[in-house]
This record gives C-alpha cells, structure tokens and sequence, in this order.
C-alpha cells in the first residue's frame, strides 16, 4: 500500500516536444538492462590529453564523482571568455555524473540542484551551437549520459506481488523518481544527436553498438515519459547513423522474440512499433528478402500475444505498411491472422476484424482469391460467435432486457458484418460470389431466424439483400440447399443420438 501511495504521489512531468513520425495516429528483457554505472563501456579510441592538460594548465580541481559533498556551483557559460569554455563543459559534464538518491526528496538539495543547472546549460549549449564541442569532450558527455541512464530498472508490478495473472494494461506504471534530472539527461543526448555539429564519423565511437544495445533494453521502462524520449531518440539515431542500421532492425527483432516466445510482457512495444512504422514506410522497392522475412517472423507472430490490446494500433499500421509496399503479400497476412484470430478474447477479435478491413482495402483480386476461402470460413464463425453468444446470455440473465442494448454483447457480429459497408470489399466478395455466399449463407440466415439484437438482425437482412441483388439465381439455390439440409435437420440429428448410444453400450460391455 505504501508503495502504491509513494508511485501515486509522483505528478507527470509533461512531455518535451516529440518529433513527428510521419504515421497514422498512433534485446529485450527487464533484467538485460541492468547496467551498472561501473561498468558502463565507452569506446576511449579518440580520447586525448587536451581536457586534461587544459584543467592542468587552468589549475582547475576535476570533480569526483564517489564525492557528490564536494560538487562546486560552476559559472555559467556565458561568464567565461570563449577560450575558455571548452574546460568548463568539462567540469559541468563531471558535475553530471555524480549520483544521487531521488527517493529522498530533503537529502542533498543543494547538490542536486547544481547538478539540475549544469544540465540545464549544457543542454542549451548543445542546442544553440555557440561552441563547437571537442572530441574528447562529446566521449566525456556521451559517457556521463551512460552513467545516468543506464542503470537497473525496477521490477515491474507483477514481480513484485508474483502473480503472472495480473493483466499487463492494469499495472500501475512504476514512474522513475530522479526524472527531473534524468530527462534533461534525455534532452541532452537528443539535441547532441540532432545537432548540425555532431559529425557522425566521430559521434559513432561513442554512441557506438554497445551503446544503442542499452539504449534499447531501456525501452522496457514502465515509466510512459522515458519510454517517448527514448522513441524518439532511437528513431533520430537510425536517421542519423546509417552504419547502425540494420543492427538496430536486427535487435528490435531479437527482443520481439524473446517477447513473442518467453516473457509475453515488455513495456515498449508499441513505441518500437511505431520506430518500425517509420521505418518500414522509407523501405526501398522492392523488399529485399530480410524485410519479408521480419514481417513473417516478428509482426505477424506479434498478434498472439495476450497484451496485444495494448499495441495492436501499431502493429496494425506496420502491417498494412507492408501490404501498401507489395500487394502481393496480402495473402501472407491475412493467412497470417487466421492463423493466430483469438477463440475466446472477444476484444482481441474486434480488432483482428478491424485490422481485417485495413488490410483487404489494399488487396487485389488475384491475392483475395488465394485466401478467400479460409477467409470466410472464419468470418462466416464471427457472425455467429459462439464466445459472443455465451457472453450475452450471461448478462442478459444478470441485467435483464438493458443487456440488449449493449455495443460490447455484440461486438464480433455487429463489426464483422461492418466489412460490407466498405465498398472495395464489397466488390471483390461480388466477383467471388460463387465461393463466398455458399460460405456464410448459413451464417446469414442462423442470425435473422434466431438472433435476439436486433441491431445483429438489421445489419444481417441488408448483407442478405445485397446478395439477391448480386445474383438472384445463385441466392435461390443457397436458399434451396439451406432449405434442404433444414428438412434433414431432425433425421442427422435422430442418427447422431443413435451413434452415441451405440458408443455408450459398447462402453458399458468393455467395462
């Protein structure tokens, strides 16, 4: 309770400016980001003597970090001679690496607000260009950003209280107290990264593969404010820095396994997703076979996890990325969703028919035709959902006729009978009229013989019309053979009990 109270009292800082990622509205486990500040490798290639012999010339004393009581109120950039500035960001950077405890807000307020003001300058000082930062001063930054950011994350909410029922989307997110510092942490690597100064050639000695490998296990941060900064920051280093690339795709792959086939929770995958969607969108045609096989590999299998809800606009928007790039894996994803379409989540279910629809707007008729069949079937299952049927009982027997009124009781029908108000569907199920009606015509007529909303039966008398409409003599011969296996109803019914009693007897005489 304690606990809960503390992460309660902690009041959201607003969210910086982030950049624009040009997409629709809207490795990896916890503990492989457990970096300890002692152990934070940085690439020292380029380091130099200059810092040092500038301090030494200066006689100016370097600030220990293992002493944070020692920490000195510096000037401020613009009180000192430009000559001069090269040793003070320096100074303010050691400032910057000493740590302190957040968790008690009365301890060393002092120290933490000289530590607050540094980093405030420096960032301004990165972001107006007024100095070019030396070689060993942009190692020293980068280093000092490592020390304050990667560190051990808390264990997430169902760690704590070792329940792994706890539904991911009703945790409370653990906020990080030392925020305030470390955003500005945040925002100075951010605007180092987007400065017109920061030459690449030298910046990735530094923000090198070990570095972005962190920063991604970073993503897994319960707290919604870090997890924006680092989207954007990564998205800014994949511009950036060609050379990491295809690390960076490769490594986003490897958590979404360990996602997809061990953990089943990670706190970032949306804002990974929409890093992807980005990228994905900039892909070249056509798509070289790597891109195809993540598609396969990593998105499509991202549909089966139980905290899909929480991602599933994202991931929606990559996949329907891919189909718009080739048409002609249309066949792939949708055979890709029937292969993992929920039985029993009827929340799940809605949005694998909304994304559904996404993704047959964008499909031609030869890839329709391949799926068409299995397709159906499965939307011919949505229209009489046994899930939605069982829940609407429930609630009917427990609140009475208001339960009818209810937009959740009908969900699954109501949204898969939706896919005929969208006319480009409309017009390949017309070419294929054929195949599809013999599917769902039992489905069709099951809902305006017996189903209770009349919402439901509305909708499906209109998808009925519009197949008279299609082709009157394919609909009467439906009609007929629906009509036929009616009149046997009782017949297979009266051999099927008998089936059963002859199974039951033989049982009996086994025994």
């Amino acid at each position: 309770m304690l606990n809960k109270i503390i992460k309660r009292g902690h009041k959201k800082v607003p969210k910086s400016e982030l950049s624009d990622f040009g997409h629709a509205p809207p490795s990896g486990g916890r503990n492989s980001g457990n970096v300890s500040t002692s152990d934070v490798v940085v690439n020292h290639a380029s380091r130099g003597n200059m810092v040092t012999n500038l301090i030494q010339s200066q006689k100016t004393p370097s600030v220990m970090t293992s002493a944070p009581g020692n920490i000195e109120n510096l000037p401020m950039f613009r009180d000192v001679p430009i000559s001069e500035r090269q040793v003070l960001f320096f100074r303010k950077v050691q400032i910057c690496c000493v740590q302190f405890d957040f968790n008690d807000t009365m301890k060393m307020v002092r120290e933490k607000e000289i530590k607050r003001q540094s980093l405030v300058e420096l960032v301004d000082y990165v972001q107006s260009g007024a100095g070019k930062i030396s070689e060993s001063n942009q190692e020293e930054m980068v280093k000092m950003i490592s020390v304050n950011i990667f560190r051990c994350l808390p264990p997430a909410s169902h760690e704590n209280t070792r329940s792994e029922n706890v539904e991911q989307e009703e945790d409370e997110p653990c906020l990080e107290p030392s925020w305030p510092h470390l955003q500005l942490v945040y925002e100075l690597l951010l605007r180092y990264v987007l400065s017109s100064d920061t030459d690449t050639k030298v910046a990735k000695r530094f923000i090198d593969h070990s570095f972005v490998l962190k920063l991604l296990d970073l993503f897994d941060s319960e707290d919604p404010r870090e997890r924006e900064y680092l989207k954007t920051i990564l998205h800014r280093v994949y511009g950036k820095f060609m050379v990491h690339r295809p690390f960076i795709r490769k490594a986003i792959n490897n958590i979404f396994y360990r996602f997809i086939y061990e953990t089943e929770r990670h706190s970032g995958t949306g804002e990974l997703l929409e890093i992807l969607g980005s990228i994905i969108n900039g892909f070249a045609l056509p798509l070289k076979e790597e891109h195809k096989l993540f598609l396969v590999r990593a998105l499509i299998p991202l549909h089966k996890p139980k905290p899909v809800v929480m991602y599933h606009q994202q991931l929606s928007y990559c996949i329907v990325q891919f189909v718009e790039k080739d048409y002609k894996l249309a066949d792939t994803v949708i055979r890709g969703l029937l292969k993992y379409w929920p039985v029993t989540n009827c929340q799940k279910e809605v949005l694998f028919l909304q994304e559904l629809e996404e993704v047959l707007e964008t499909t031609q008729a030869a890839e329709f035709q391949r799926c068409m069949v299995p397709l159906f079937r499965q939307i011919a299952r949505c229209l009489n959902s046994p899930h939605f049927q069982a829940v609407s009982e429930f609630i009917i027997l427990l609140y009475g006729i208001w339960a009818l009124e209810t937009p959740f009781a009908c969900a699954v029908a109501e949204r898969a009978l939706f896919l005929w108000n969208n006319e480009h569907i409309v017009g390949l199920i017309s070419q294929n009229r054929n195949v599809i009606l013999p599917i769902i015509f039992y489905a069709l007529q099951k809902n305006i013989d017996n189903h209770w909303n009349q919402a439901i039966h509305g909708l499906t008398v209109n998808v009925r019309k519009m197949f008279m409409e299609m082709d009157a003599d394919l609909f009467d011969e439906c009609q007929r053979q629906y009509s036929e296996k009616a009149a046997r109803a009782p017949e297979l019914e009266e051999q099927r009990e008998l089936r059963w009693q002859r199974l039951a007897a033989a049982a009996a005489q086994g025994c």
